[in-house]
């Protein structure tokens, strides 16, 4: 058991600053925990005290059940992994030997761990070619993995994440994400990530805990719950505005049935003759979408007429297993106002209408309804 839990912990600074204010939190043992706020709110310090790098001013942190005030503070962060921004890495140490750093502090011989840093590389999704190579000759998003490896090569039950992935591009960053939700649903580690992107606390957490400016925690719930049900003022406007769109997100959309596509190859295209309103879906030879031709701006498809001339944007793509969140995305965001639903090869398999998934979601909110009503008057009668 690894659980955290923080019982009246406050962090006052010397020149009168609080930091957190009376935080009381309790993580479960192998749950993926975001904290999650604005800059200066308090969510790095409560990470950092989990590790005594920060004491607290007052209050008790425990883990698994033992106060970490009477831990020795180096044995206690050899056994826990800790990722930073931009992965932290040594610089004059290789690849390899910056993952094996910890297994040769806990008194591994260096052959054995650099024999399991190579394993934990794969693990991680990193190629072996990589192992010799230092720091700066490697990506910004290779150096956060060699973070993650580094951080798991213990294999600690506890994972502390400090921002790490918001030094890196948007596309790398929702690899990273990826690989976090991946290595978690393998390894199962009780996991503390801080970030302020709402987005990225919603994608990774098992539960999200909103801060406010203090260090005041505003809310601790599951994160389709901080979109539906936000506690607070603070914790509905932290969210958005479009909290609602984005709790679509935790919604399956495997009742929203796609209707058949018209679809044309591009040399198909050029013998088309389109009526004023009528889309057609462009494909490669496999059945791959390469976006959406009309008549707008032209009397029909002329043969010979460059496609690019006639292409519209495709829009988002839905894909197998995907919810209704990406289901409306796909709808609204085709020009032909018809997503466009791929197989796992990413051919095109039908298309998605706007008005049948806001009609799933109606469905769904009445089935929730019913079962709702159902409990209660179950109880009600006992």
């Amino acid at each position: 058991m690894s659980d955290i839990e923080f019982r009246g912990v406050t962090k006052t600074y010397p020149d009168g600053t609080t930091a957190v204010t009376r935080l009381d939190l309790r993580i479960e043992s192998g749950s993926f925990t975001v904290f999650v706020g604005p800059s200066g709110c308090g969510k790095t310090t409560s990470m950092r005290m989990i590790n005594r790098m920060i004491a607290p001013t007052s209050g008790t942190i425990t883990v698994a059940g033992e106060d970490i005030s009477a831990a020795d503070p180096v044995r206690l962060r050899l056994g826990m992994g800790y990722v930073i921004q931009s992965g932290g890495l040594l610089p004059h140490r290789t690849v390899l030997d910056n993952v094996a750093t910890v297994p040769i502090l806990r008194g591994k011989s260096r052959r054995a761990a650099r024999a399991d840093a190579l394993e934990v590389l794969d693990r991680v999704g990193l190629d072996r070619a990589l192992a010799r190579r230092y720091p700066a000759q490697l990506s910004g998003g290779q150096q956060q993995r060699v973070g993650v490896a580094r951080a798991l090569a213990a294999d600690p039950p506890i994972l502390l994440m400090d921002e790490p992935f918001s030094a890196v591009d948007p596309v790398v960053r929702e690899e990273l994400q990826a690989e976090m939700r991946r290595l978690q649903s393998e390894l199962r580690k009780t996991i503390v990530f801080v970030t302020h992107d709402i987005d990225e606390a919603i994608r990774l957490g098992d539960r999200i805990a909103v801060f406010a400016p203090g260090g005041v925690l505003q809310q601790y719930d599951a994160p389709q719950t901080v979109l539906a049900q936000p506690a607070t003022d603070f914790v509905a406007g932290f969210a958005g505005r479009d909290r609602g769109y984005r709790g679509l997100s935790f919604r399956a959309a495997n009742g929203v049935v796609p209707h058949e596509l018209r679809t044309a190859t591009a040399e198909q295209v050029r013998e088309l003759r389109l009526e004023p309103g009528e889309w057609v879906l462009v494909v490669d030879a496999a059945g791959h979408p390469l976006g959406w031709v009309d008549v707008t701006g032209v009397e029909g498809v002329r043969a010979g007429h460059a496609l690019a001339d006639c292409m519209a944007a495709g829009g988002s793509l839905f894909t197998p297993g995907g919810d209704l969140r990406q289901a409306l995305d796909a709808a609204i965001s085709s020009p032909s106002g018809i997503g466009v639903a791929v197989d796992d090869s990413g051919a095109a398999i039908g298309g998605l209408l706007a008005t049948e998934v806001i009609e799933q979601l109606a469905r769904q909110r009445a089935d929730e309804d019913a079962e709702r009503n159902r409990h209660f008057f179950d109880h009600e009668g006992g």
